[in-house]
């Protein structure tokens, strides 16, 4: 199997060039989408193997990005799975994104780069 493909949906140019630098030392080829329209477009071109979700983001929420993907066949045909990185913590919105299909779901405050970076090459290697 070639590298897996992240669609990283992170708008905080810090954190997505830092997470992106990271993923790719690991391997991974990282596509970036800067807001919740850019993520939409890159996944009716795109295959990616897993999606890293913010969940506040420009122009469309996480929340509505995870819906939309639902809705259209296009894109949720591929059934990509998605892991949530988000500053919002409160059970409601955890309980939101697994309801919308989210497989995990991290707080940026309690989830450390390498934790992260460890969870989804765990998960990449058991999807293969």
């Amino acid at each position: 199997m070639e590298n897996p493909q992240i669609l990283l949906v992170e708008d905080d140019v810090f954190l997505s060039s830092l997470l992106k630098n990271r993923l790719e030392k690991e391997g991974l080829r990282v596509s970036l989408a800067k807001d919740g329209d850019e993520a939409l477009n890159l996944l009716k071109s795109l295959q990616p193997n897993l999606i890293l979700l913010d969940l506040i983001l420009p122009k469309k929420s996480g929340f509505e990005v995870m819906e939309e993907i639902k809705n259209d066949p296009q894109i949720s045909s591929k059934e990509v799975p998605i892991i949530i990185v988000s500053n919002l913590g409160q059970p409601e919105d955890v309980n939101r994104g697994q309801e919308l299909g989210a497989i995990e779901y991290f707080i940026k405050a309690k989830t450390s780069i390498d934790e992260l970076v460890g969870k989804i090459k765990e998960f990449l290697i058991q999807a293969r």
